[in-house]
């Protein structure tokens, strides 16, 4: 059995942390949270403002030491909210970070009606993996956490990376 890894950046709803569990309830996989060194602070739009000027100048910014090591894992779903039609900064920077040679690397993103390029982002940030069974999960365009995605979407998502294990 292969082993599976969650990684995850979830900001102001949880929503990307919920799909996240979900996926590990299935799967048993471990979990690791993604947080910045600077935490973002202000207004919803505050931080929306600095969230569209970091994703124009591909700003990656320091993340907090993960305390599980990507190498012991063969398969990991990389799990991010979308920032201006691409995945937040702080994933990008973990994405940087390691070496993606050898490994299953499943995308899922959320997003609130604008989906973007978010999973071909990520899929061209890891060179080396095998990318699989992407999922985009809308949420309302409110900012808020009403699922629309059809939870039967989710389950049979869950279900394909479950088998991949």
């Amino acid at each position: 059995m292969k082993k599976m890894l969650i990684v995850f950046y979830s900001w102001s709803n949880g929503n990307t942390e919920r799909i996240a569990k979900l996926l590990q309830e299935a799967t048993g996989a471990d979990m690791a949270r993604i947080e910045t060194v600077v935490p973002y602070t202000g207004s919803y739009d505050d931080i929306v403002q600095q969230g569209q000027e970091e994703v124009e100048r591909s700003f990656e910014p320091e993340i907090r030491p993960l305390s599980i090591n990507i190498r012991e894992y063969d398969v990991i779903a990389i799990g991010t909210p979308t920032w201006w039609y691409t995945m937040a900064p702080a994933i990008l920077t973990f994405l940087h970070q390691q070496d993606w040679n050898g490994k299953t690397v499943v995308p899922f993103q959320t997003h609130g009606g604008w989906p973007g390029h978010v999973l071909k982002d990520i899929a061209g940030s890891c060179d080396g993996a095998k990318i699989v069974c992407g999922m985009p999960v809308k949420f309302d365009s409110y900012g808020g956490n009403h699922l629309e995605t059809k939870e039967a979407e989710i389950e049979s998502w869950v279900q394909k990376v479950k088998a991949l294990l």
